[in-house]
């Protein structure tokens, strides 16, 4: 299929270098006024000055999205979600509401650990079909690529059930699910006493055989006090890269724990949440050539101090932004919303935050060669908003301005008078 879009307001291709944006690349947006798309089989054929999209040979034989005036942009990559559970944590939620911590909540069997009960006794078709259900409510705020952790299964069987629903759904839904392997999430209840033969069964059962299965592209660890070291989740993370996974990291989120200088040492593709690293870990991300992935809903959500996220784009360290969407702690699928606290609470500009959700989140999931922005040769991932400025984008926030999303060069949700013609 063969379309061109036309009449974009504003057009933000975020063409750039062939790696993720930093410091001031982050405020530069590619940007086109009146801009034009040329998307064919899939890929993108030609974007930007719409006189010489039109000059393209295929251009006339196109079916015509007229994007009226609207922003036109590359569909969100949210490089980091917890998208496969059972139910939501609503005991956690009163609780918190009443005052009690994170670690509190979790010693009192709630927390990770209520999730792993949940999952161990849903079936994977169960958790397929409810991950279809979420699938669908991500790409109609544009999200066009998500990344899929396991992690709330702890034991080999109900991992492996989880990697499998992830695939299972990905039969089912236009959205492009990227499966990641976070066994490491928690020490499962019943080896509390044990911790150690659990991070031996991870390396020496658990991952060979994700790897095997062809079941996930990343491993990930919660590296934070309590839950699994900076050794332990070096001893786990070296496993993942022997088996051929890539490493991404939950770091510095509660304390500082190593987990930022560890994703470093190692180069892992993003370490993630950030909130208690410093100038020393961002240095050192800065030169390993990590990006730091921010969630911000996750701090809304607990109420906690949001990253310092100014500091870390002034360490020159390329800045994601992900909903962290999970039952626990960041019920959020609407990466909007997510640029408006990243905006709002976290100081950063408007153009740094759609930087954040577009090509830097995903060359946080190794795919800044083929997603996050609008180029020749890049599959086709686009979404429409209902707005004149891209500036618009986060500062409305509690509701949804996309009114297209084109995934793959096909559009999969539209208004009715954004729906392709002849």
């Amino acid at each position: 299929m063969r379309f061109l879009i036309v009449n974009a307001g504003q057009l933000l291709t975020f063409q750039g270098p062939d790696r993720p944006r930093a410091g001031a690349e982050m405020r530069k947006l590619g940007f086109y006024r009146g801009g034009a798309v040329l998307v064919e089989d899939g890929d993108i054929s030609a974007a930007g000055l719409k006189d010489l999209v039109l000059r393209h040979p295929d251009a006339q034989r196109a079916r015509i999205i007229d994007a009226g005036g609207r922003v036109v942009m590359p569909g969100f990559v949210d490089s980091h979600a917890h998208p496969v559970f059972a139910a939501p944590r609503l005991e956690d939620f009163s609780m918190r509401l009443e005052g009690k911590g994170y670690k509190e909540i979790a010693a009192s069997g709630g927390g990770i650990l209520e999730s792993v009960n949940r999952v161990r006794g849903a079936t994977e078709a169960a958790l397929a079909e409810r991950l279809t259900r979420w699938a669908g409510r991500f790409m109609e705020c544009g999200t066009t690529t998500l990344e899929a952790k396991s992690g709330y299964g702890l034991d080999l069987d109900s991992e492996l059930k989880m990697l499998r629903a992830i695939r299972r759904a990905s039969e089912a839904t236009a959205l492009e699910l990227v499966p990641t392997f976070l066994g490491a999430h928690a020490v499962p209840p019943e080896l509390r006493e044990r911790p150690q033969e659990y991070v031996r069964g991870l390396c020496s059962e658990m991952i060979p055989k994700v790897a095997s299965d062809g079941l996930a592209r990343f491993v990930d660890v919660f590296c934070e006090e309590g839950y699994f070291s900076e050794s332990d989740s070096e001893r786990i993370l070296q496993a993942g890269l022997k088996a051929g996974l890539k490493a991404k990291v939950h770091a510095d989120q509660l304390s500082r724990s190593g987990g930022t200088r560890l994703a470093a040492r190692l180069k892992a593709v993003s370490a993630d949440h950030l909130d208690r690293a410093v100038e020393e870990d961002l240095a050192l991300l800065k030169e390993a050539g990590g990006v730091a992935t921010l969630l911000p809903a996750a701090n809304y959500f607990l109420g906690e101090p949001y990253p310092q996220a100014r500091r870390i784009i002034d360490a020159g360290v390329p800045v994601a932004l992900a909903t962290d969407f999970n039952p626990g702690t960041a019920p959020c699928w609407n990466m909007q919303m997510v640029l408006s606290l990243a905006a709002t609470q976290m100081r950063m500009a408007p153009e740094e935050t759609l930087s954040a959700a577009t090509i830097n989140g995903a060359y946080a999931l190794g795919l800044g060669k083929t997603h996050g922005s609008l180029e020749a040769g890049k599959q086709a991932d686009i979404i429409i908003l209902d707005v004149e400025d891209c500036r618009e984008i986060p500062y409305y926030f509690g509701g949804n301005l996309v009114v297209l999303v084109m995934k793959k060069g096909s559009v999969v949700h539209a208004t009715a008078d954004l729906r392709p013609f002849d």
